[in-house]
């Protein structure tokens, strides 16, 4: 097991540096600011992947595409097979510039939060959910769909999709629906219980594809986020790990620090270590602390310390 830094979508020098002070070498990029309104090209890819390796650091994993690049195929709309020509196209260029892992999810609508300015610990701004406050929300996509709708859809799609990744090399890694609730302005999300995951990694039954393994996304579901980890896990599902907390579950939840959430994260890295987990782990979402930038530095380097005090506890043991 490694560490790694990311969930940000532009390079800087000083941010390669901050992570490498850290001593951090894993670098995850989410939805980066590459060329292209409809596919990624070989050429910045493989750009942005040396300028990280000329930093001194590795890029690990990419992160989501815009929605836009798949928004028709997930919705099953007109249009949703040239957009899945088109991820074809930049699942192979992400095979040829290198890129070991792409990390995807199955939310049409993307992630919701009823708040981002919630007070946490001693005031620290966290983001929170509360479904009440969005159970009448407008419809996201004009109608409401069926969650057997989405199912098909998801079929369809990785139909498609996975046999052009395992030909590229290219490991998806699906993330889990944030919040994880049966339904969000009239799209159902698949991806929020065990069941969800179990189903869609038998749709798509292949060594390539897995699980980036959301611990603040599966605590927001309830109990059990051990066990989850023990069954994909064990079947060598679970590709990365967004190593993250919250309080309360669905259908109310707050993000917290790393150390006084739902979880035992100890544990929760422990029971990663017994069941032969060998990818990295990133910080993901953290709270915002005192005189904090827009990205959170302070907040994930107050993570990354527990993180790194809680792996060479492991390794020594």
């Amino acid at each position: 097991m490694r560490l790694g830094l990311g969930q940000f979508s532009e390079l800087s020098e000083e941010r390669l540096k901050f992570i490498k002070q850290l001593g951090v070498e894993d670098v995850l990029l989410n939805t980066p600011q590459l060329p292209g309104t409809e596919r990624w090209e070989f050429m910045d890819i493989l750009q942005l992947r040396t300028e990280i390796e000329n930093a001194g650091l590795r890029l690990a994993a990419l992160e989501n595409v815009p929605v836009s690049f798949y928004d028709q195929a997930m919705l099953g709309l007109p249009g949703r097979d040239a957009q899945i020509e088109n991820m074809a196209t930049t699942i192979r260029n992400l095979g040829k510039a290198g890129v070991e892992i792409f990390g995807y999810h199955w939310m049409p609508n993307e992630v919701w939060r009823t708040s981002r300015t919630t007070p946490g610990r001693g005031g620290a701004a966290v983001t929170s959910f509360d479904m009440e406050q969005v159970k009448d929300a407008p419809l996201s996509h004009g109608r409401v769909f069926t969650e057997a709708e989405i199912w098909d859809n998801y079929e369809y799609y990785m139909n498609a999709i996975l046999p052009v990744a395992e030909e590229a090399g290219v490991k998806l890694a699906l993330h889990p629906d944030d919040p994880p609730v049966e339904t969000l302005a009239g799209v159902p999300r698949l991806f929020r219980n065990f069941e969800g995951f179990k189903r869609g990694m038998e749709i798509a039954d292949s060594p390539i594809h897995g699980l980036d393994f959301c611990v603040g996304s599966w605590s927001e579901m309830g109990p059990g986020v051990t066990d989850a980890i023990r069954y994909f896990g064990e079947r060598d599902k679970i590709f990365y790990v967004h190593f993250r907390d919250v309080q309360g579950h669905v259908p109310k939840f707050a993000e917290s620090f790393v150390n006084n959430g739902n979880c035992d994260m100890f544990e929760v890295m422990r029971t990663l270590k017994e069941v032969g987990f060998t990818g990295f782990m990133i910080t993901d979402h953290v709270p915002h602390v005192v005189d904090d930038t827009d990205w959170g530095h302070r907040g994930r380097a107050y993570a990354i310390g527990y993180m790194t005090a809680f792996l060479e506890i492991l390794t020594a043991t």
